[in-house]
């Protein structure tokens, strides 16, 4: 099999699996991406992820996380839902929090497609991720045709939006590579205009370390800054905020994931409901769910940052 069939195979199995897109990029080291993050860890804009920091030459060089590696496989995965919560002034969680745990959903079909690869190829050496590992993932998206980064620095695709996962496979296969697509963003600025805390500091910029979504899943710290008070807009886990107001995300989708389908009960709540969340419900509620990550005394201090 030849790399052209062998690239076509892989796409077209990545589409029955489920996945949206599925572009790639032959692995070499991101030196314009490694400056850009050394100069925003420099200014401090990872906040308290310290982590960000960590393992600099494998967040930057996929080689190093793959030994011999060729290419880097990455791919989108649908999570947007037009589901809300029944009540309006309940906090709100981010849209792609609703369902269950994407590390688990999403890995699970990254293993199947790796499984294919390797009954096509042979022997394979590789590794699935999931925002997972130190990989530049949205660097990975653009170069592949995945999408656009935003002025939001999300990834835009201009017939998805944004509203989707992002993974990747990187291996020692040799394929075809896609390029990257032309940026939609043109001179709309809707995403900085709606950010309630001035996260997004310029177009394609973002001090994370004023991010909503930063303060609820992120900081570990028994507080949250009170110079942010009243500027979270009911936002308990992550925001969705620039992504609500993007023009491109007007196109949209639901997804067709039944595992992301919210409980209703998570959607049943009610603002008083939630500001009397019991660690009992908490645990029954997000059992499955990426929201496990902030833990109960975490999300009951959003909750109540809230009020």
């Amino acid at each position: 099999m030849n790399v052209s069939q062998l690239t076509s195979l892989i796409k077209a199995k990545a589409k029955e699996i489920g996945f949206d897109s599925c572009g790639m990029a032959k692995a070499v080291s991101l030196d314009e991406e490694a400056r850009l993050l050394e100069a925003w860890l420099n200014q401090g804009l990872n906040g308290k992820m310290a982590y960000m920091a960590n393992h600099f030459e494998k967040r930057v060089d996929p080689r190093k996380l793959v030994d011999g590696a060729k290419s880097v496989i990455s791919l989108s995965y649908n999570y947007f839902t037009d589901k809300k919560r029944n009540d309006p002034d309940a906090p709100k969680l981010a849209m792609y929090a609703y369902g269950k745990d994407y590390h688990d959903v999403v890995r699970d079909k990254l293993e199947i497609l790796f499984a294919f690869i390797v009954e096509h190829v042979g022997e394979v050496n590789g590794r699935c991720f999931v925002d997972s590992a130190p990989v530049l993932e949205k660097a990975w998206a653009k170069r592949s045709g995945v999408g656009w980064v935003g002025k939001n620095t999300n990834i835009l695709a201009k017939r998805q939006g944004s509203f989707f996962f992002l993974a990747e496979i990187i291996l020692d296969v040799e394929l075809n590579y896609d390029s990257p697509v032309k940026d939609y963003c043109g001179n709309c600025t809707k995403c900085i205009d709606a950010c309630p805390t001035d996260a997004i500091y310029e177009p394609y910029k973002v001090d994370a370390s004023k991010c909503i979504s930063y303060f609820t899943i992120e900081l570990k710290d028994e507080m949250i800054p009170s110079a942010f008070k009243g500027k979270f807009e009911q936002w308990m886990f992550g925001c969705d905020i620039c992504q609500q107001v993007c023009p491109i995300n007007a196109q949209a989708s639901n997804h067709h994931e039944p595992m992301f389908e919210p409980l209703p009960e998570l959607l049943s709540m009610s603002r008083k409901d939630w500001e009397e969340l019991t660690e009992e419900t908490y645990r029954r509620i997000f059992k499955h769910s990426a929201v496990k990550r902030t833990k109960f005394k975490g999300l009951s201090r959003n909750i109540a940052f809230l009020k």
